[in-house]
């Protein structure tokens, strides 16, 4: 019965138009009601971006097909996964000559990842994705850029080694400039920890409710070359995450994300301010659907 309350708010939030849907969505998660006007955080930026801005270059940042696109054309040399099969029914992996590990997503959306063997149990997987071809950033949340998508689900090659998942590296880009490195560990093994970082691999110092904090590690071996592609790739962009992994020294792409945590994410407020600093949004002409 828990589950009816529930069902019925998001049935009316939805029903919202979207700027005041995404300040009660907000507020909710922040405890406070964002500067709708005059954004000032990191997360109000965040929350401007999604009611406000309908440029292409943000619009494509949805679809990881496209990223890929993007990412080889920005930043020639990079390695990106090779892209194994996408479609809508998983019943045609069965003729695709899959490798002994391989991953299995979603093109439009977030945080569902099936991590493959071998041969494909196609009923399984069936089961699996059965939701997987709906969205509901976009109904729910209002993120625009996942109503530009492709629905597609996708399936890539793996990296690292066999039982290994990989730490992501995620660099936050304002300007062509990182300012932020997020180091994620362990988030499909159910020990899921985080670490911040500057540019330099200087531990910063941030209280982020419902994540634990991991331990101070040695920088990558390849943080300089990976600081180099995340600002290449985020050139273009007045904010960009860069999502990025050092595998084996060598860097290789992952994703672009416009919105993390879809700006509801509970943020630390003296880095909230922090980052809101480094980000000059650009104005609302600019950023109208041409």
């Amino acid at each position: 019965m828990a589950a009816v309350p529930d069902r019925l708010h998001r049935a009316l939030v939805r029903r919202l138009p979207l700027a005041a849907r995404r300040a009660l969505l907000y507020a909710e998660a922040h405890g406070r009601r964002p500067h709708l006007g005059n954004p000032r955080t990191f997360t109000e930026k965040l929350n401007w971006r999604i009611v406000h801005d309908r440029r292409p270059l943000i619009g494509q940042l949805g679809d990881k097909l496209a990223m890929k696109e993007y990412a080889a054309r920005a930043c020639p040399g990079l390695a990106i996964p090779r892209v194994l099969w996408s479609g809508t029914d998983v019943g045609e992996l069965a003729g695709v000559a899959l490798p002994e590990r391989w991953v299995l997503k979603p093109n439009h959306g977030t945080l569902r990842v099936h991590r493959g063997t071998g041969a494909p149990d196609v009923p399984a997987l069936r089961r699996l994705t059965a939701d997987w071809l709906g969205e509901p950033l976009w109904p729910e949340r209002g993120e625009w850029v996942y109503s530009q998508a492709r629905r597609l689900l996708l399936a890539e090659e793996f990296l690292g080694r066999p039982g290994e998942v990989l730490a992501d590296h995620k660099f936050l880009v304002f300007g062509g400039r990182v300012r932020l490195v997020q180091v994620d560990t362990g988030r499909l093994t159910g020990s899921h920890s985080r670490r911040l970082y500057t540019r330099d691999w200087e531990p910063v110092a941030a209280h982020e409710p419902h994540v634990v904090t991991g331990p101070v590690t040695p920088p990558p071996a390849a943080l300089p070359a990976m600081v180099a592609a995340a600002e290449t790739l985020g050139a273009a962009f007045d904010f960009v995450r860069v999502d990025l992994y050092d595998v084996g020294g060598e860097v290789w792409f992952s994703e672009l994300t416009p919105y993390p945590g879809g700006g509801l994410d509970p943020f630390d407020p003296a880095l909230d301010r922090l980052l809101g600093d480094c980000w000059t949004l650009p104005g609302r002409a600019e950023v109208r659907a041409p």
